[in-house]
């Protein structure tokens, strides 16, 4: 249990004390988050490929994705929503042309070549597929340890997220609702409790709750996991012009731990400058909650 832990949690916090100033270093370590992060998908595709009775569990995989996807994300939204009714926050709007929608949903969708290519090698009768579990676990740390280094980056002190509100708000609100979806999901889905929880709180971060999930509950719950998470960034990408106008608080929080990077864009160009601290500060918090409370959930409950 506690070594579960451990491994979900030291290498951020090792990585988070480690501050580098070397811009193209920086930009050396950003490139190889994103070869990590294709490659934990790849193996994730590989792992699946190898589950016996395959069809159903696709069909398991794609309607358990949908329930938990409507209990968490729903909740989000409405409990946003009534916040942002009762407590709206005003800024200036920013007019600047927003990008394509079309273009950023292509580009998230580019996670599922990996996961696709992982699942056809995977079909395939290679013996190194007997080290999946040991390369992940490699991989998953390396991971851990470079967000951890890009965080520092940042140059995000505790005083900083301390006194924005709006950030932490929208944390809080996110993470309770997004588990009280997950709550209702275990009755619907009849799974453990813990691990509906587990499978609700990767808050976007779809890469690492995925393998996280997988390396606890094995390919079917770790596939369900990572679907969910892409669906959120996918749907916050949609949804962003919409609601920023009058449910700002909305559209940031749904953005989940994405809207220090991915989402980030787009909040900006939508919403304003104004957008961009809480932006920072929420996805700051959410990766840090993230593997923390994932892997309590998996190995203390």
């Amino acid at each position: 249990m506690w070594f579960g832990i451990l491994i979900g949690i030291t290498p951020l916090f090792i990585g988070y004390l480690l501050k580098v100033n070397n811009t193209r270093l920086m930009n050396k370590i950003n490139q190889c988050l994103s070869i990590m992060v294709y490659l934990i998908l790849f193996l994730m595709g590989s792992e699946l490929a190898q589950l016996e009775d395959l069809i159903n569990n696709l069909q398991n995989i794609f309607l358990s994705t949908s329930i938990l996807f409507a209990c968490s994300f729903g909740f989000n939204l409405i409990f946003l929503m009534v916040l942002d009714y009762f407590f709206p926050w005003r800024n200036q709007a920013n007019n600047e042309l927003l990008p394509s929608r079309f273009k950023m949903i292509l580009e998230s969708l580019r996670v599922f070549l990996a996961l696709i290519l992982g699942f056809i090698a995977g079909r395939l009768p290679l013996p190194i597929w007997q080290y999946n579990q040991l390369f992940s676990g490699i991989i998953l740390v390396i991971l851990l340890l470079l967000v951890g280094i890009q965080l520092r980056s940042n140059n995000i002190s505790i005083k900083q997220i301390i006194v924005n509100k709006v950030g932490i708000t929208t944390t809080i609100i996110v993470t309770v609702t997004t588990l009280l979806g997950g709550w209702l999901a275990s009755y619907i889905l009849e799974l453990p409790t813990n691990t509906t929880l587990a499978m609700s709180s990767g808050f976007g971060w779809y890469s690492l709750s995925g393998i996280l999930m997988t390396k606890a509950h094995g390919a079917v719950i770790g596939s369900i996991t990572f679907l969910n998470d892409i669906l959120r960034e996918l749907c916050a990408i949609i949804l962003i012009p919409s609601l920023i106008k009058r449910f700002k608080l909305t559209a940031l929080g749904v953005c989940g731990a994405t809207s220090m990077d991915f989402t980030l864009p787009i909040l900006q160009k939508s919403g304003g400058i104004m957008m961009v601290p809480p932006a920072i500060v929420q996805g700051f918090l959410f990766t840090l909650i993230m593997p923390v409370l994932m892997t309590m959930l998996n190995y203390y409950f």
